[in-house]
């Protein structure tokens, strides 16, 4: 007679146990990257509110003074805070904005935890000439190339175009 051989409770236990860990790690897997795809979500929505915040800054039309200031803002179903730096440049009349966004109900200290920060120029400096010179090139930019660059002083040589004779 022949006795059937079947697994012992040890054995089972075992393999249940292992198998436990590994679903464990699974699930702690799923649930790392389900956490970092909506942080990357919200460093996304963050910059852009930065970027808006500076656009809104350069439609007003006026430049900003030299400061820092903070609001709230709602986006994309959120509640986000943001903070401005404008600071003054090397150039008369023209201003650097720096805004920094995070979550609204972040817990982190005043100049920690910002999800995104974005910076921009603001200027009243900065027009188009009044009498913008003709561009230096024609129909055909082989046959006539410039001679000199507008502003350069000095002499250049004229590069020919040789075309193969048959």
């Amino acid at each position: 007679m022949r006795a059937s051989r079947g697994f012992t409770l040890i054995e089972v236990l075992v393999a249940l146990a292992i198998v436990a860990i590994g679903m464990a790690a699974v699930l702690e897997s799923l649930t790392s990257s389900a956490n970092t795809t909506v942080y990357l979500q919200d460093k996304t929505f963050a910059g852009w509110v930065a970027l808006n915040r500076i656009e809104t800054v350069r439609l007003s039309g006026s430049v900003p003074q030299a400061g820092t200031s903070n609001d709230n803002v709602s986006y994309a179903g959120q509640s986000w805070e943001w903070q401005q730096k404008v600071t003054n440049t090397q150039i008369p009349g023209m201003v650097q904005i720096e805004v920094d966004v995070k979550p609204a109900d972040s817990t982190a200290g005043d100049d920690r935890g910002w999800y995104a920060s974005a910076t921009g120029f603001m200027s009243n400096a900065i027009a188009p000439p009044t009498d913008p010179p003709p561009p230096p090139w024609s129909s055909n930019p082989i046959d006539t190339l410039p001679t000199s660059i507008p502003g350069q002083s000095g002499t250049t040589t004229t590069p020919t175009v040789s075309t193969p004779t048959q």
